[in-house]
């Protein structure tokens, strides 16, 4: 029989990791972000959003929370702090905007981007080699590092905040191969899952446009928390009118912000792309019924189709 194809794991070089520590950790974090961080703990982590007052997008990232083990970095006492895998270009804006709320609270915002590397692993056999259930955010110890399903759809892998001295050889001691992320993105793309400001717009996307509810992004149930007040109004009157979907492009690749057309009329437009594959915001008035439908972007043919885990 043939050998069977190994799991795969990259090193995400556009990704970055903040810290957040002090006995506040959580209070604080919980009074900004669209997500649950009281359900952070040992065995989960989440995906959430940092936005405007307006609910206009600013910042996405992962939470979970340090392995105490680490001892190289752990707090005195062996009180965990926070890691957020963020958007490694954007780190010091999302820093920055957390320590502008800091005011009183017990708590430090620092760059943890020396301390850590942020990896995707995904492929058949990945979560039982990780010692995780296949269950959204379910999250273990991977060397002194962190290892999580993405909390977004199991379908995506999972996702892992590791030292970064050593992160490649946890990975192929874990027994996955080094891929691209071409690779990763094709199947990022193929799922319709957003990969930051590649594909929302910074102040001016939307939470509900981007799958954010059903990709396990905002808690309903919480408390107040930075633009929360136009994220629900959006969902419960119903005011959603474009999305984020999938895209096979036949042609030349468009670059991003791409106007797509449906005969003469502008109804949307194109996100990252790669292989062939990529996202694109969409009105949903131009959807037949069957959820597809078939637009241009100049030389290019672009079929949108509603990705399987949308709710409308």
């Amino acid at each position: 029989m043939p050998d069977q194809p190994k799991p795969k794991g990259l090193i995400l070089s556009h990704r970055g990791v903040l810290r957040v520590s002090g006995p506040d950790r959580v209070a604080f974090l919980q009074g900004l972000v669209s997500n649950d961080v009281e359900a952070v703990s040992p065995s989960q982590s989440i995906w959430a959003a940092f936005l405007t007052p307006q609910g206009k997008f600013l910042h996405e990232f992962f939470v979970t929370e340090e392995d105490p083990g680490n001892s190289e970095s752990a707090e005195a006492g062996g009180e965990s702090a926070l890691l957020i895998d963020c958007e490694a270009d954007r780190r010091a804006d999302l820093q920055r905007r957390l320590k502008l709320y800091k005011l009183r609270s017990q708590v430090q915002v620092e760059d943890a981007q020396s301390d850590y590397s942020v990896a995707v692993l995904f492929g058949e056999d990945s979560f039982s080699r990780l010692g995780l259930e296949p269950t959204p955010g379910s999250t273990a110890n991977l060397g002194k590092g962190r290892v999580f399903v993405d909390p977004r759809m199991a379908e995506l892998g999972a996702r892992a905040i590791l030292p970064s001295g050593n992160a490649e050889a946890v990975l192929k001691d874990a027994g996955f191969e080094t891929t691209s992320l071409d690779d990763y993105d094709c199947l990022r793309s193929e799922l319709g899952v957003p990969d930051g400001s590649r594909d929302l717009e910074v102040e001016k996307s939307t939470l509900l446009e981007n799958g954010f509810d059903e990709l396990h992004g905002v808690d309903w149930n919480k408390g107040c928390y930075m633009g929360q007040e136009l994220t629900a109004r959006t969902k419960y009157r119903g005011l959603v009118k474009k999305r984020l979907m999938p895209a096979e492009i036949s042609g030349p690749t468009p670059e991003p912000g791409t106007a797509l057309l449906s005969g003469d009329k502008e109804v949307g437009i194109m996100r990252s792309a790669v292989a062939k594959k990529g996202l694109a915001t969409v009105r949903l008035d131009a959807l037949q019924d069957s959820g597809c439908a078939e637009l241009r972007a100049g030389e290019a043919q672009i079929t949108v189709r509603k990705p399987v885990w949308m709710h409308n």
